[in-house]
């Protein structure tokens, strides 16, 4: 950088430009400066020109010259190729990276020192809980659920936002703020954009993510490839890559991962893991922990026991649904790939009967176990969300598994199976069992035992079998509950499936020491879930080798190779047709949906 020469700054003071200390302004000496893009434009404090050659596209068509306009910049450093313009009130504190547009906005301003939001520390799911989440731009699913119970991951956390210092705010290279009203204490990563927005404030914006019209986000991180548009609010939130956010959505201390799709609705002290979706008006999520989850229209989680304060949380784990004017009350516990409908009162906990329906009725709670195995809607689930994977492939931080069944649900699916054997064994009079306040029918028992049959049936199925040396050597490493299967459970943590005690070896390895960075926890998390299929196999090795002998195998299906899986599409295809037949799809849906299913 270079000082003015005494013939430019007249030329600049002859075009209306002014400055506290013409020494403390600098241009670009690899390039010539050009004093006629520079216009109406006062300096304060120190301020660096880079090249004004060139030109800025603004939008589709038109192109305008580089340069400053119209516009006051105290203490900001500028990049080569950049075009301000009509800055209404003044950028201070600011460095812009090459090829920045800022046009049209009111201020945008950044404190010495700022942190920009990252560090910030939340509670949820416990809404009157000490904070368990650190907001930081590295944050993913997995550690954030780790984060939840984990007291040395939040720290490592911790250490690491406490020397995250930007000291100023910043536009990447490629940024873009255009019509907004007032942008604070903010980063905005490479090539993402603000539109019109009405406040950013103490944000971390990652490449690529836009801030949209109308839209207010304060001490928010917005990930890769996320959209906050449409009058959306969120305050203190992780807004995950890929995640959509709109409609007038308004978030608070809350965590969206890859995908999720928030609109019209509102949510509080929520953990939305992976491609939760809500699209509803008067739809409130609260005290929840989700992942894979479709909120219908007008649901509604209670957290507040009106006594002790918004203390009470929940969790629906993979895949459950609500139905419109789902209420439920916390604390419960919904197993995966259920449906939730009507108001549910009375705390249940179905996390060992999953692919189940959930109703309130008269007060009471009615489980009809394993019934969402032969619906349509859970094929069509587990097979959109590949498809709806917004993310760029090659920069995907949340890590999902989307394997249906998987160790977890056939896990689930076997203590499902065992309960409602015991219950059937037990209470051998009347039409309803019960346990734990939970009503099931008997006859709908003795069905769920033939769906969880079939779900255990089609993860042996659909995972590969070892080889039989290794198979049996497996096995036999296996009794006993050791690392890879016997009783020990797997966890689905926030989309991402492990044995639990790997997951617990990388906690206690945080709570150590031994892993002393983020970039190492992501590291053995990645390492994990790209060990999947190996402990997967041994998982399935272990049930090969122990449900025969105690007759807990499904029935063989007489079809050879993939029959159970055929078995599977043929329940949902005949779902699909009673849907046909009630007049929920069309001929033209019921169509597609068979060809889609077509070996």
């Amino acid at each position: 950088m270079r000082c003015l020469t005494e013939e430019e700054i007249m030329r600049l003071e002859a075009q209306g430009c002014r400055a506290e200390d013409w020494q403390r302004v600098q241009v670009a000496d690899d390039a010539p400066f050009l004093p006629e893009r520079v216009a109406d434009v006062r300096f304060v404090g120190d301020v660096a020109l880079g090249s004004l050659l060139g030109e800025m596209p603004v939008e589709e068509g038109l192109s305008l010259p580089c340069g400053v306009r119209h516009a006051t910049l105290a203490n900001v450093s500028v990049g080569d190729g950049c075009l301000i313009e009509n800055v209404h009130g003044y950028i201070s504190h600011y460095h812009l990276g090459d090829r920045c547009l800022v046009m049209d906005v009111g201020v945008m301003t950044a404190q010495e020192g700022t942190r920009c939001g990252i560090g910030q520390a939340i509670s949820l799911p416990n809404e009157a809980g000490h904070p368990n989440i650190i907001l930081h731009p590295r944050l993913t699913a997995q550690t954030a659920a780790l984060m939840l119970s984990e007291e040395g991951v939040r720290q490592l956390y911790a250490k690491e936002a406490a020397n995250a210092r930007p000291g100023r705010g910043l536009l990447g290279e490629g940024a873009r703020v255009v019509g907004a009203r007032e942008v604070a204490d903010t980063y905005v990563g490479d090539y993402a954009e603000i539109n019109h927005a009405s406040r950013v404030s103490e944000c971390h914006i990652q490449r690529g993510a836009l801030i949209g019209t109308d839209v207010i986000v304060e001490g928010c991180m917005v990930a890769e490839g996320a959209v906050v548009d449409d009058g959306a609010k969120a305050y203190r939130c992780f807004i995950g890559e890929g995640t959509r956010m709109g409609r007038g959505f308004v978030a608070e201390n809350s965590l969206f991962f890859a995908n999720c799709e928030m609109l019209c609705g509102e949510a509080c002290a929520t953990f939305c893991g992976p491609h939760t979706t809500s699209h509803h008006k008067n739809t409130l999520l609260i005290g929840a922990q989700l992942s894979f989850a479709n909120a219908g229209s007008g649901t509604n989680f209670s957290n507040h026991a009106y006594k002790m304060g918004p203390l009470h949380h929940g969790q629906l784990m993979r895949g459950t649904k609500t139905a419109s004017n789902a209420h439920v009350l916390w604390p419960a516990n919904i197993g995966a790939f259920s449906m939730v409908m009507g108001k549910v009162e009375t705390h249940p906990d179905t996390s060992c009967l999953p692919l189940s329906y959930v109703f309130g009725e008269r007060g009471r709670t009615v489980v009809v176990p394993g019934i969402a195995l032969r619906s349509v809607g859970t094929w069509r689930d587990v097979h959109k969300w590949p498809r709806r994977d917004r993310r760029d492939p090659a920069a995907r931080h949340d890590l999902l598994n989307l394997r249906f069944p998987n160790p977890s649900l056939a896990q689930q699916a076997l203590a499902g199976k065992a309960l409602l054997q015991r219950l059937l064994n037990e209470q051998t009079q009347g039409e309803w069992l019960e346990h734990n306040g939970l009503h099931i029918k008997r006859t709908a028992a003795e069905a769920g035992i033939r769906y969880y049959e079939l779900a255990i049936g089609l993860f042996m199925e659909q995972h590969p079998c070892p080889p039989p040396q290794l198979g049996e050597e497996l096995a036999d490493g296996l009794e006993g509950g050791s690392r890879l299967g016997g009783d020990a459970p797997w966890v689905d943590l926030a989309g991402m499936l492990a044995p639990a005690d790997e997951v617990e070896r990388i906690a206690h390895d945080v709570r150590t020491g031994a892993i002393a960075s983020i970039n190492e926890l992501l590291d053995v998390l990645c390492q994990v879930h790209h060990q999947y299929d190996d402990n997967a196999s041994a998982y399935r090795a272990w049930l090969g080798s122990n449900l025969p002998a105690s007759g807990q195998l499904p029935p063989p299906s007489g079809e050879g190779r993939g029959g159970l899986h055929q078995r599977w599409l043929r329940m949902a295809q005949a779902d699909a047709e009673r849907e046909f037949q009630l007049g929920d799809i069309d001929e033209d849906q019921l169509r597609e949906f068979i060809q889609s299913i077509q070996p």
